[in-house]
């Protein structure tokens, strides 16, 4: 289908959610720490927005208090929100002269996301928006790093493979771990695993405070 691609994200985040306004704040800072964790921050600004702007659509056109999902899906250079609920009823743009609100939220959808549409579903619908990740220097690192993590996971679980929050939680384990070996490697050699930790954050920190 095209724009809904099926392949397997780098990192997924499944954030059930009521479609009440209350519940919108709580949607967008969830959604901030996760793109906080995975090292994407720089576009919270149009996540936010679009997780507001799909949130918004559940209790207005579907109805206040209906249960939905938002999905957040890292993939490569692009970052992918998919909101999921249980109408069938496909969204439509109106025309920007348009007095009433509905649709309107379309429009901004379409400004600020690489790519948006919506796909059928056997419960319901999920609208999806897509935004691109600048691939600078530190989300390669990081793409190398979950590449690293997936392999050294797979040797420890015996190739087992992980879906959505299992997966997340899966790989922070193993990152715990390599870098567990790696000190016992560095002391092995001679060195001073301590040393190694702190000449790691300065390299950490200084190209942090370059991005």
């Amino acid at each position: 289908m095209p724009g809904y691609e099926m392949s397997e994200p780098q990192l997924r985040c499944v954030l059930p959610f009521e479609a009440v306004p209350t519940e919108v704040r709580l949607l967008r800072k969830a959604a901030a720490r996760q793109l906080s964790r995975w090292g994407v921050a720089a576009v919270t600004d149009e996540t936010e927005l679009l997780v507001t702007e799909l949130a918004t659509n559940v209790f207005k056109h579907v109805g206040e208090g209906v249960s939905a999902t938002l999905i957040l899906e890292w993939r490569g250079e692009r970052l992918r929100l998919e909101v999921h609920d249980k109408s069938q009823v496909v969204p439509t743009t109106k025309s920007a002269s348009c007095d009433e609100e509905c649709g309107r939220g379309l429009h901004l959808l379409a400004a600020l996301a690489a790519d948006w549409g919506t796909v059928l579903t056997a419960v319901g619908k999920a609208v999806w928006c897509e935004v691109a990740i600048t691939s600078g220097k530190a989300c390669r690192r990081i793409e190398r790093a979950v590449e690293a993590l997936e392999r050294y996971q797979g040797r420890r679980a015996g190739g087992l493979g992980l879906l959505g929050g299992r997966r997340e939680a899966a790989l922070e384990e193993s990152a715990i771990a390599l870098i567990a070996d790696l000190l016992h490697w560095t002391a092995a050699r001679g060195h001073d695993p301590d040393d190694v930790l702190d000449r790691a954050q300065v390299h950490y920190e200084a190209e942090a405070d370059a991005a």
